[in-house]
């Protein structure tokens, strides 16, 4: 299945394109822009359902998915694309046969955990590290490698957006530093930390660049066939979250975007790099700025557990945002909250519920921007930039009353981000690998 939408933005005469790749939980995107940030075309792709006997083949369906939006791409446009770039989920981990080019085993999802392999990794890895979780991809690079008997001398590590990309230049063994934290690469240092490369498979990890870096050209053989330029350049890549976040040009420090989907999850660009286990905050790098996130559990999916979407857009227009609500929630789907409270035993709190159902909205639309406010103040508290302007984006963007009443409890503006889409984000970096800026 797939929706392909020209902007009807006819490009401008020897105007080059930049071509940008998602590469999702469910489905796969393109955005292709000019040098202005200007859409001129994007499309979607669900991926198609290959078997190996009882388990999904994600390779194939992944590897079909990336040719089938380079087809979808309009054919007019594609000899004006100057570069691409593909971002992927994080810490979706592949295995390769460097030689052969091989997948070794199944790819090990981003969600996966190997909890076989976490004593190993916090054995030797520094207390709160973001690699001493299950699901790391230094966990799953161990678990592959204490459960594998094959010849290792040849093995190498690639994420999904490094192997995606891989298949369009043909050099083995890139990433870029937003990838590889997960396998433990310091972006700071620009190095494996001497605790990784004493280890016998840190052979395996792949060289790592900054995202937006040109790796070589597009092979010829898929440029021809497809009739795009022999000079197209393919660029290093990052993970889907952070691609959605560049997609919302928060270029400064203080700017930060706020995603409002089934869970809350902010993202900060700070002068500083703020890294703190208890409340699961940990950051990326951007360039000579970092990124840092945190994620709560509150969020949308508590919303559509009391209210259909038709009622919260009717009930939402009846809420005045300049009052304050007196009640006050802290609305959870199941005990538990990470950030920014470290208590895995909190309950939800979603009582009193009064008569009116205006009422009740409004109260967990504020106490939802409550937690939010918190969560900008723990990241200041902890070292990192104050906030100076919120971009939101997911499901929650979309309520006008929702993003007053946050600009009231936070005290900068929020406005909706204009674009949320990761491809548009990669599209961004692919642009930048040959303009040298964003």
């Amino acid at each position: 299945m797939t929706a392909c939408v020209s902007s009807g933005v006819n490009p401008e005469i020897g105007e080059r394109l930049y071509l940008g790749m998602d590469f999702g939980t469910s489905g796969a995107r393109f955005a292709l822009i000019d040098k202005q940030g200007n859409l001129h075309a994007e499309g979607k792709r669900e991926y198609p359902e290959y078997m190996s006997g009882d388990t999904r083949d994600w390779v194939s369906s992944w590897k079909v998915t990336l040719f089938s939006l380079l087809e979808d791409i309009p054919v007019h446009l594609r000899s004006l694309i100057a570069s691409m770039s593909v971002d992927g989920t994080s810490a979706t981990t592949m295995i390769i046969d460097s030689k052969s080019g091989d997948t070794l085993g199944r790819p090990f999802l981003y969600n996966e955990s190997c909890p076989d392999a976490l004593p190993v990794v916090k054995s030797i890895a520094p207390e709160n590290h973001t690699v001493c979780s299950g699901s790391s991809t230094l966990c799953k690079l161990v678990s592959w490698w204490n459960s594998n008997d094959t010849n290792k001398g040849s093995v190498v590590l690639m994420h999904q957006a490094d192997w995606l990309l891989w298949l369009l230049h043909g050099k083995l063994g890139i990433s870029d530093y937003n990838n590889a934290l997960k396998v433990g690469y310091d972006p700071e240092l620009e190095s494996y930390p001497s605790w990784l490369q004493s280890q016998p498979y840190s052979n395996a990890l792949p060289s790592v660049i900054a995202p937006g870096k040109p790796i070589g050209h597009l092979k010829e053989d898929i440029a021809q066939k497809h009739g795009f330029s022999n000079d197209c350049m393919v660029c290093t890549g990052t993970t889907d979250s952070i691609a959605a976040f560049l997609a919302a040009r928060a270029t400064q420090t203080g700017k930060a975007v706020t995603s409002l989907g089934s869970t809350l999850a902010i993202k900060l660009l700070s002068t500083r790099r703020i890294e703190d286990a208890r409340y699961g905050v940990y950051s990326h790098r951007l360039d000579d700025k970092w990124l840092v996130g945190g994620a709560s559990n509150t969020g949308g999916a508590v919303l559509r557990q009391i209210f259909t979407d038709e009622q919260l857009e009717k009930l939402s227009e009846q809420i005045d945002p300049s009052e304050a609500s007196p009640l006050d929630y802290y609305p959870l789907q199941t005990a538990g909250e990470r950030f920014p409270v470290a208590d895995p035993n909190m309950m939800p709190r979603l009582l009193p519920r009064p008569g009116s159902d205006v009422q009740y909205l409004h109260g967990i639309l504020e106490s939802i921007a409550r937690i939010e406010g918190k969560a900008y103040s723990l990241l200041k508290d902890l070292g990192a930039t104050p906030v100076e302007e919120v971009f939101t984006a997911g499901g929650g963007s979309k309520n006008e009353k929702w993003i007053k009443i946050r600009e009231r409890v936070l005290g900068v503006p929020v406005s909706r981000a204009i674009q949320t889409e990761a491809a548009y984000g990669a599209a961004l970096l692919a642009l930048k690998g040959v303009e040298g800026k964003i």
